[in-house]
């Protein structure tokens, strides 16, 4: 039965409803606002209908929804950044809509996110490198949309093919055989590296403090109790291959 019109502002009123599936019919215009009402939703599945206008952001007063499915609609302007504090959500579709702007780094405060579908919109932009916090994420497809620059690397984003970024020509970075301009390097890249070459340099300066202070106590020891000169020798050599064995770690 393919169901027609609008949705009824009634249906707001069913405030102890966990679960509403809609999909597959050929329901038009907005949403209505009474359906803030529906503060118990777990699951809604508003996919492949025709409701048009923005998504509103009622759907942050659902703070037990775990699925929200949005896909195959007419959707317009911009994905709310007030979705991040969905923070039960496990599963969130909007594809294929007319939504535009950039990907909400407020995103990356779904900590329970197990799936990301935005592919088939108008998004622009780069891909947040905060999305790399969500460490549970296993689906991502961000795929025919106009992102650019450099793909995020680290945790769950060395997990995804070149599936999730298809039909974005502006992006670059692995997966994609496409290999980014020095201009498109993230900031955070320098950032990291920057802070590799301290933690490096850090550990460097440790060893040779542990070493000197080491032997320094020993020769002091050996200094006060009269120790035999092949006492001093055997210990010279340990503390050599301790600081050599410092400098092979952090090369």
């Amino acid at each position: 039965m393919d169901l027609t019109g609008t949705l009824p502002s009634q249906l707001g009123n069913l405030s102890f409803l966990a679960s509403l599936n809609i999909r597959h019919n050929s329901f038009h215009g907005s949403i209505p606002t009474e359906f803030v009402n529906l503060h118990r939703l777990k699951y809604l599945n508003f996919g492949n209908n025709s409701f048009s206008g923005e998504i509103p952001a009622l759907f942050v007063c659902f703070p037990e929804l775990q699925i929200l499915l949005l896909y195959s609609n007419n959707f317009t302007g911009v994905i709310p950044s007030a979705l991040g504090n969905l923070s039960k959500l496990e599963r969130l579709s909007l594809f294929n809509n007319s939504l535009k702007g950039h990907i909400p780094s407020s995103l990356d405060d779904l900590s329970e996110l197990e799936s990301l579908d935005l592919s088939s919109n108008q998004l622009h932009g780069r891909i947040p490198t905060e999305l790399k916090n969500l460490g549970f994420l296993e689906v991502l497809n961000l795929s025919h949309n106009n992102l650019m620059g450099l793909i995020p690397q680290g945790r769950q984003f060395y997990t995804f093919t070149n599936d999730s970024y298809k039909g974005n020509s502006g992006l670059c970075g692995l997966p994609l055989s496409k290999i980014c301009d020095s201009d498109e390097e993230s900031p955070s890249k320098f950032d990291r590296d920057d802070d590799d070459e301290l933690n490096w340099k850090f550990s460097i300066l440790m060893g040779y403090g542990c070493g000197l202070v080491l032997g320094l106590s020993m020769e002091y020891i050996v200094f006060t109790t009269g120790k035999p000169w092949w006492f001093t020798k055997i210990f010279e050599r340990v503390r050599q291959k301790f600081v050599e064995e410092v400098e092979k770690r952090t090369l």
